[in-house]
């Protein structure tokens, strides 16, 4: 029997501003499986990075409840690391010591596992010989590495990723995609993906949530049975162009 790792159970976000309420997410539901790659797709304004935060603990759900692990959600964790567009790393510390600062409050390891832990992360998103360097010395790619090991190091059951690589040029997005694919396998984490990219969704994901827009709703889940590992060749296979078209279409029946 296949275990959940997050479920979702009627989820609705409202947000309130001088008097006037705004329905984001419309009775959300959805479910992660135990090491499953989940990619949430949709137009701007759906709701996709809402419903991020509230897995995140970010924010709170109006009703409804979130549950990871059969726990409900209703706070930040260290069973959950959040990966952002922006990388948010500290300028002042070396890419080994960003990574390190998300342990600081964990009193069981010494300085020095905190610091081979990082050295470890760090060199499983590629970054081996660039422990030292500051984020100023570091492309954009680089930095998202970081961000990337940081939120890995802790080992949380869930990697939450809100447009990670949106930034990015697109050979380095390439190249982050395929990162992410060989953390995702090594690290063993279940991972929720927030991305507008139809291909960049289809090429990452186990299944993928389309959403509609105003307010946000799940209008479509779909499985993808591509064969693993991947590589791009994937990406002119037919029934690669298959999932598109049927994302593609589901999109476009969302703006009538």
């Amino acid at each position: 029997m296949a275990v959940n790792e997050l479920v979702a159970q009627s989820v609705v976000k409202e947000f309130s501003h001088k008097k006037k309420s705004f329905l984001a997410l419309d009775h959300i539901n959805l479910n992660i499986g135990e090491h499953e790659f989940v990619s949430l797709l949709g137009p701007s304004g759906c709701g996709k990075s809402t419903l991020l935060r509230l897995v995140a603990g970010l924010d709170k759900v109006s009703e409804g409840q979130i549950l990871l692990r059969d726990q409900e959600i209703s706070k930040p964790g260290r069973d959950r690391g959040v990966v952002f567009q922006q990388y948010s790393l500290l300028p002042w510390l070396h890419a080994w010591e960003n990574v390190a600062f998300a342990l600081k409050k964990d009193k069981t390891k010494s300085k020095q596992e905190k610091k081979e832990l990082a050295f470890h992360f760090l060199e499983l998103v590629g970054l081996k010989g660039f422990e030292d360097a500051y984020p100023s010395q570091m492309s954009g790619g680089m930095q998202q590495r970081v961000a990337i090991a940081r939120a890995l190091v802790y080992k949380p059951n869930l990697l939450l990723m809100d447009e990670p690589f949106g930034a990015l040029d697109a050979q380095t997005r390439k190249e982050m995609q395929d990162l992410v694919l060989k953390v995702f396998t090594e690290a063993r984490s279940s991972v929720l993906f927030v991305t507008h990219d139809v291909d960049e969704a289809i090429y990452l994901s186990d299944r993928v949530y389309v959403m509609s827009a105003k307010p946000g709703r799940i209008a479509k889940e779909i499985k993808i049975d591509l064969p693993k590992p991947r590589d791009w060749n994937v990406q002119l296979s037919e029934e690669f162009l298959k999932y598109k078209r049927e994302i593609l279409v589901e999109l476009q029946s969302q703006k009538k």
